[in-house]
C-alpha cells in the first residue's frame, strides 16, 4: 500500500454516522465526496448491541452535539445502517468510480466488510488501537491497513503493531506454539514485531495515522510535528486523521509529510446528529482537495537545483563584471574602471577578484561586458 502513496496524497472523506441513519444521504455524502475529488469516501459500519452496552454514557461532544439526554447506545441504534445498506452504498461507489471504505466497530462487522464486501483495505479507529484481540482480527484479514492513533502513547502504538505483525506473519494458523495462551501474549507480539519478516510486512501494508480525539479538536492540541515521531519511530508511512474546524491543518499535515488524510465532512453542519458540527461541508471539502493538490507540487523534489522555469531568468536576474568607463586596450582592470551590474550572461561576479590587475585583451566601452579568455 505504501507505494501508492509516496508521491500523491490519498484523500479520504469520512462520512461516518453523518448520513443519520439515513441510505439515501448517505448516497448524497457519496455524491459529494465526488464532487469534491476525494479518493475514498469511508463510513462506519456497527451493531450497536455488539459495540457498546445499554447504558454507557454519551461522550461529552456527542451530549452537545445532540443536545440530547439519552445512552450512547440509543444514540448508536439511530445512527446504525443494516448491512444491506452498506452493500447499496458500496455498490452505488462502485458504479460512480470511487472506492468505499467502512470502518468496523465489531467482530462482526469486520468479517461482513471482508467477507461479504471484500475490502483488501480496512481502517482501525482510535478508539480500538488498544482492543488488542481486535486489531489481531484485522491483521488476520491480511488487509492493507491504515490505523488511527489518537489518545495513545508510544508504547500503545508499537503493542498494537506487534499483534498485526503477529496477525500478519501467521493468519489464522497456529505455526510456533500449541497452547493459545501462550500464543496470544504482548511478548509473542513483540517478538513478531522486532522480527525483520514482521517489519517488511508493516512497511509494506501499515499506514499510522497521528490524530487528536476530540470533536472539534483545539488547534494548540493538535502537534502535527508528532508526524516525524511517528514517522522516524516506526519506520512508517504517516498520515493525519482531522477533527479541527476548518481545512488549514490538514494541508499543514500534507506539508509536514502526512501521505493520507481523513477528514469529516457532511452535507450540512446544522443538521442533528454527534459529528456534524466538526465536520466540513462539501465547498469546504472541495477546497481542501484542491489546496492540498496545490500542496503536493509545492512540494516537489528535495534537490536543490535551479528549476527548469528558473533558467530564463537567471541572465535577466543576476549580474556580470562590467567596464563602468571607457577601458582601453591594455589597461589594467581595477576597481574604478569595472563593476558589477546586469544582465549576468558575462563573467560571473565570482571572478571579481581574478580579473582584477589583468590587463584589458581589448577595449570596451562603458557598460560592456568584460570578457577575458584566460581567466
Amino acid at each position: 500500500m505504501n507505494e501508492s502513496i509516496n508521491t500523491r496524497t490519498l484523500i479520504i472523506a469520512e462520512a461516518g454516522v453523518n448520513h443519520n441513519g439515513d441510505e439515501q444521504l448517505a448516497y448524497q455524502l457519496v455524491d459529494a465526496a465526488i464532487s469534491a475529488g476525494v479518493d475514498i469516501v469511508k463510513f462506519q459500519t456497527f451493531k450497536a448491541e455488539n459495540l457498546v452496552t445499554k447504558h454507557a454514557k454519551q461522550a461529552n461532544y456527542q451530549q452537545q452535539n445532540t443536545e440530547k439526554e439519552q445512552s450512547q447506545y440509543q444514540l448508536l441504534k439511530q445512527l446504525e445502517l443494516p448491512y444491506e445498506s452498506h452493500k447499496a452504498i458500496k455498490h452505488y461507489c462502485d458504479e460512480k468510480g470511487i472506492e468505499y471504505l467502512s470502518t468496523a466497530f465489531d467482530s462482526d462487522s469486520l468479517r461482513f466488510l471482508v467477507d461479504d464486501m471484500q475490502l483488501t483495505r480496512l481502517k482501525i479507529p482510535s478508539g480500538e488501537l488498544t482492543n488488542t484481540p481486535f486489531v489481531l482480527e484485522h491483521a488476520r484479514t491480511g488487509c492493507d491497513l491504515i490505523v488511527s492513533t489518537g489518545m495513545a502513547t508510544l508504547d500503545e502504538i508499537e503493542q498494537a503493531l506487534g499483534a498485526i505483525a503477529y496477525g500478519y506473519l501467521y493468519g489464522d494458523q497456529d505455526t510456533v506454539h500449541q497452547d493459545d495462551n501462550e500464543i496470544l501474549s504482548l511478548e509473542v507480539f513483540s517478538q513478531a514485531y522486532q522480527s525483520e519478516a514482521g517489519q517488511k510486512l508493516l512497511s509494506e501494508k501499515v499506514v499510522l495515522l497521528h490524530c487528536t480525539t476530540e470533536y472539534p479538536a483545539p488547534f494548540n492540541e493538535v502537534n502535527l510535528n508528532v508526524l516525524e515521531t511517528l514517522r522516524t519511530t516506526f519506520k512508517l508511512a504517516v498520515g493525519y486523521s482531522d477533527h479541527t474546524q476548518g481545512i488549514i491543518v490538514p494541508i499543514v499535515a500534507v506539508a509536514k509529510g502526512a501521505k493520507i488524510i481523513e477528514k469529516h465532512f457532511t452535507l450540512s453542519r446544522k443538521f442533528e446528529g454527534p459529528d456534524h458540527k466538526a465536520s466540513i461541508e462539501p465547498h469546504e471539502l472541495t477546497a481542501m482537495v484542491e489546496a492540498i493538490r496545490v500542496t503536493e507540487q509545492t512540494l516537489g523534489s528535495s534537490i536543490k537545483q535551479p528549476s527548469p522555469s528558473e533558467y530564463k531568468n537567471r541572465d535577466v536576474a543576476r549580474k556580470s563584471i562590467v567596464a563602468i568607463s571607457p577601458i582601453a586596450k591594455n589597461e589594467t582592470f581595477n576597481e574604478h574602471n569595472i563593476g558589477i551590474m546586469r544582465p549576468g550572461n558575462g563573467i560571473s561576479p565570482t571572478n571579481y577578484w581574478q580579473i582584477l590587475g589583468k590587463t584589458a585583451e581589448r577595449s570596451f566601452a562603458r557598460g560592456d561586458l568584460i570578457e577575458f579568455d584566460n581567466l
